[in-house]
């Protein structure tokens, strides 16, 4: 792979997305922030403050996944149905560094909207004198922005074969599926049905356990994994998406136009 090649795909791919006017979702989070900011006071109970932080990080979290799953499902399939792949492919640009290039755009374009809904988020707290803990929220949202880049791999992966309706259907599966792995491993292991067991065992294993990089519910009280399970769970997230990308550069390879 030549690094100067995906640097540039993924910087065209980058103002790409930017054009497509996605950072208005920031103007969208912003205008809900301000609204719960103004209700919350009124519909509880002296727990505002505690409500205000998981629906602001909820809402980064969501408004990603969204961006991350319909904007990653398009990436290259737009390319195959506007067969703009045709004039890439003859050009010194391998399918693997034209997959690498768009999925590192699209995860510079989800950095910089966590970056500024999380200055929102953070200015918003300390405007309301809620009490929160910086560093803590910090490191949940570069877990976040880790998710979100394995969420874009998976995407892009569904993206090289299928139509998009199919791939965001796909995609939006494995989100969903990602979270409850292991509350539904838990369950067939309280069924003691054998059958329920393998299948749970079997999607536990294929499906990348998301709840690894969800740690929005303990950073509001400041609390946060050990130093050695931050370690392995980004290096659980980093692998996924090496071997999404690889399997999505070893389909997009055969595939002929």
């Amino acid at each position: 792979m030549n690094l100067v090649r995906i640097w540039v795909i993924a910087a065209n791919g980058f103002r790409e997305v930017i054009r497509d006017r996605i950072l208005y979702v920031i103007g969208f989070f912003g205008v809900v922030l301000a609204l719960s900011l103004r209700l919350l006071p009124e519909i509880s109970v002296g727990a505002d403050g505690k409500i205000f932080l998981d629906v602001g990080l909820g809402m980064i979290s969501f408004l990603g996944a969204i961006v991350a799953i319909f904007v990653g499902t398009g990436l290259i399939n737009k390319e195959i149905e506007k067969r703009t792949v045709l004039l890439l492919i003859p050009k010194p640009i391998s399918r693997s560094e034209l997959i690498v290039g768009k999925h590192l755009g699209l995860c510079g374009v989800l950095a910089v909207m966590i970056a500024i809904m999380t200055v929102l988020y953070f200015g918003l707290l300390s405007w309301s004198k809620i009490t929160f803990s910086p560093v803590s929220l910090l490191i949940s949202q570069l877990y976040l922005l880790l998710e979100l880049a394995l969420l874009t791999a998976v995407s892009i992966t569904f993206g090289v074969f299928t139509s998009s309706i199919l791939a965001t259907l796909l995609s939006f599966g494995i989100y969903f599926i990602g979270h409850l792995s292991s509350d539904l491993l838990k369950l067939a292991t309280i069924s003691k049905n054998p059958s329920i067991t393998a299948l749970t065992e079997g999607i536990y294993l294929i499906v990348p356990n998301l709840e690894r990089f969800n740690l929005k519910n303990t950073a509001v009280y400041g609390i946060l994994p050990s130093g050695l399970d931050l370690t392995m769970n980004a290096l659980y997230g980093l692998a996924y998406i090496i071997l999404l990308l690889a399997i999505s550069s070893f389909i997009f390879s055969r595939r002929q136009f």
